[in-house]
């Protein structure tokens, strides 16, 4: 489901930013911090209204700078004792006072924020109709309200989901109205520490901290890692976060690996023949796939800016480069139903071998496997039963469908992993396999999500708790790399030839086929995941921070 905190084992060197570039960055893009077990989530909102006359609020600035004396972001020069990493949402940076040509700079997808229509009919959350069943009853209950700030006056507040032109943006008053979703959020802070009593404590000394300056913890959540062997687990009882993308130096101007990237030990960050992806998929201001500079925000040179360590690389004369360094942030909580996913799957294996007695290797477990793609161990499928271990006895992620498994008769074509990362299994050929396998990593995103709530006592026994995942993700175009994973692989319901099939882990209710020998299978599933709330957020460079902090 996209937790990807740990290095899974058997995976490539890790890997590390070069000097500046190391102390710039917030830690949390190099690191899941898999030393950090315990962490909390903090959903902030600014809770200052306009200064008489319409003037900005004295304490945005101040405020921000006791956020950051609380809970300092971590950079990514190195392993730490606990870790904070500060991201903030569009109406976020308006608040703290960041102008209106600066704001107009960001990305078009994160000025909308998820609630536009439109970007809510890509993510399969919201059709004319209304809310789909991927989404709590009722819709969200929190997200950045970006779409429902209040316009000139006399114009009218935009409805639920409803996008804004341009010039209704430009034209907004500066404090937002309420919003469609009950609760709205300015900034996020990720807290990580190595014992649940220290993550709990910090989160009361940072709300000790913020509530005299009109900050308010609109939401928490309290996040862990469950690990066997290194490897983390989700709820469902799957390995998770076994499969990322590995950066590499790629340089614009000659097809040369070196660049701001190297491998722990020092030595150059090759590209990854099956995972490698340019660092700027991943960090703004860096060569990205299209072998260009990822672009990102801008602010008017100013001395507030030379002065919080903005520099003008990259960026146009009279401009800094606000964005360098830092990334796209995508944070979606994920509702999980684990009663409901294993009885669905007792269902079916129950009515597969009343009508198929021979089918008596059909059970629970195996259609789970097959939904989700790999072993509960994390093993991927393959004909026949599993990729094996490694020489190293660690999980074989290095692989192509196209050579293993080009039916899909051991991983089905539509299951969760392979829908999520295709790899080379759109291929039509041999001849073209490292193209598709080269333009499917052209849409990979680095996951740094964590589950919450307690794990379930019986995996087929309601318990009424609330537990899913924290889904969190990294990359530089929205619209190239997230949304077209969620639109067009995930949600396509005729994705790699199937038919009205949508992914059958997070996806609707309907069917799903398992391709089998002579004859296929096709089981129903439910909605096991239901979207609780989620936004775009921008997870600034520690200068970029420094700079919102001096406003």
């Amino acid at each position: 489901m996209g937790q990807g905190p740990v290095t899974a084992p058997g995976k490539p060197k890790g890997w590390r930013l070069k000097s500046p570039h190391d102390r710039q960055a917030q830690g949390i893009v190099v690191t899941g911090f898999g030393a950090l077990p315990y962490s909390e989530a903090l959903f902030l909102r600014f809770d200052w209204k306009p200064g008489p006359g319409d003037k900005p609020y004295e304490k945005r600035g101040a405020a921000l700078k006791a956020l950051m004396d609380a809970a300092p972001p971590t950079d990514s020069d190195g392993a730490d004792p606990r870790a904070a990493i500060v991201a903030l949402t569009w109406l976020g940076m308006r608040k703290l006072g960041l102008d209106e040509p600066a704001l107009q700079t960001f990305s078009e997808p994160f000025r909308d924020g998820m609630c536009d229509v439109d970007r809510l009919r890509r993510l399969g959350d919201r059709n004319p109709e209304g809310w789909l069943s991927t989404v709590i009853p009722g819709g969200p209950e929190w997200s950045g309200n970006v779409a429902a700030v209040q316009v000139a006056a006399g114009a009218r507040q935009p409805e639920l989901g409803a996008a804004m032109a341009p010039d209704q943006r430009s034209s907004m008053a500066f404090d937002p109205g309420p919003g469609p979703t009950p609760q709205t959020v300015h900034a996020l802070l990720l807290l990580y520490c190595a014992t649940e009593d220290e993550a709990a404590q910090w989160k009361e000394d940072v709300k000790t901290a913020l509530a005299p300056r009109d900050v308010v913890v609109e939401r928490s959540l309290k996040l862990s890692l469950r690990e066997i062997a290194g490897v983390g687990y989700e709820h469902f009882g799957f390995a998770d976060g076994l499969s990322q993308p590995i950066p590499f130096g790629l340089q614009s101007d000659v097809d040369a690996e070196d660049g701001d990237i190297e491998l722990d030990d020092g030595t150059p960050a090759k590209r990854d023949p099956l995972h490698g992806v340019p660092l700027g998929e991943i960090l703004i201001g860096h060569v990205n796939g299209h072998r260009e500079n990822a672009p990102g925000p801008l602010v008017a040179e100013s001395d507030d800016g030379l002065n919080a360590g903005l520099t003008a690389d990259g960026a146009p004369e009279g401009f800094l480069n606000f964005g360098l360094d830092g990334s796209y942030m995508v944070v979606r909580e994920l509702r999980q139903d684990v009663a409901a996913f294993w009885n669905a799957m007792d269902a079916n294996a129950k009515r597969i071998v009343a009508h198929d007695p021979t089918a008596t290797h059909v059970t629970a477990d195996w259609l789970a496997e097959r939904v989700v793609g790999r072993s509960r161990a994390g093993h991927m499928l393959c004909p026949g039963g599993y990729l094996k271990p490694t020489a190293a006895n660690c999980i074989d992620n290095d692989f192509g469908f196209f050579e293993n498994d080009p039916e899909g008769l051991g991983c089905p074509p539509g299951s969760h992993v392979r829908r999520a990362n295709p790899r080379d299994a759109l291929a039509p050929s041999a001849a073209s396999q490292k193209t598709l396998r080269d333009a499917a990593n052209n849409h990979r995103i680095l996951r740094r999500g964590r589950k919450y709530g307690s794990d379930i006592a019986d995996l087929r026994t309601p318990d009424g708790a609330d537990r899913g995942l924290l889904f969190i993700c990294l990359n530089t175009d929205i619209e190239r790399q997230f949304e077209f994973v969620q639109q067009t692989w995930l949600m396509n319901r005729n994705f790699a030839t199937l038919f009205d099939e949508a992914d059958p882990l997070i996806g609707p209710e309907g069917g799903f086929t398992i391709r089998e020998e002579p004859l296929r299978r096709i089981v129903a599933v439910d909605t096991f995941v239901e979207m609780v709330g989620g936004e775009y957020f921008f997870l600034p460079s520690l200068p970029a921070l420094n700079y919102l902090a001096s406003l």
